[in-house]
């Protein structure tokens, strides 16, 4: 296995990993972003490719397996304080936002996801530890993330490398499918 920075090229795996974390919300999103008749994925694409922004491809890391790309982690310092909640924000992010200003001052770890194909060799693991290193270095002493009451084999996971359920905020789905019920927010000292 080798861990390496991910690329501006590498946005299509980026896109799908976003998405598969979130359960196909990012793709909710950007299909409402990107408008009628625009391709959703491109649009999300477009926006890992940058070179700045919460999921640009400059907060990535990507896990290959014998020169394939199998798992990627994404994230980055959370605000040092909690931050407003803007008036028109859509009421599907509002639990996200709220349980982010639970954890201010961390680095939030906004992706862990693995191809299907990958599971279970320990990918999860060795993207965990990249991401201690990588907090460590920005100066952080906290790692946050959220997850889906559902994913339960990332449940175990956090659960099992020291990580402490902190909140929980029902899912707001409006229009997006989705079994979910809450969103809980983790997080481990370092």
């Amino acid at each position: 296995m080798l861990i390496r920075d991910a690329r501006a090229s590498d946005a299509d795996h980026l896109v799908r990993f976003i998405n598969m974390a979130a359960d196909d919300l990012p793709l909710h999103f950007w299909k409402k972003s990107a408008g009628e008749g625009a391709d959703p994925l491109a649009y999300g694409r477009e926006r890992a490719a940058r070179e700045t922004g919460n999921f640009s491809f400059r907060n990535a890391w990507l896990a290959e397996v014998d020169g394939e790309v199998a798992a990627c982690l994404l994230g980055y310092p959370a605000a040092p304080e909690p931050e407003p909640i803007e008036p028109g924000t859509p009421p599907i992010f509002v639990p996200l936002l709220e349980l982010e200003n639970l954890a201010p001052g961390s680095w939030y770890l906004n992706v862990l996801a693995t191809y299907p194909e990958h599971r279970g060799k320990g990918l999860g693991s060795a993207l965990l530890a990249k991401a201690e290193a990588v907090a460590r270095q920005a100066g952080r002493n906290t790692i946050s993330l959220i997850a889906e009451d559902t994913h339960q084999d990332a449940l175990r996971l956090y659960r099992a490398k020291g990580f402490s359920e902190v909140a929980r905020r029902a899912v707001v789905k409006d229009d997006w499918s989705v079994d979910a019920r809450e969103w809980i927010l983790f997080t481990r000292s370092l």
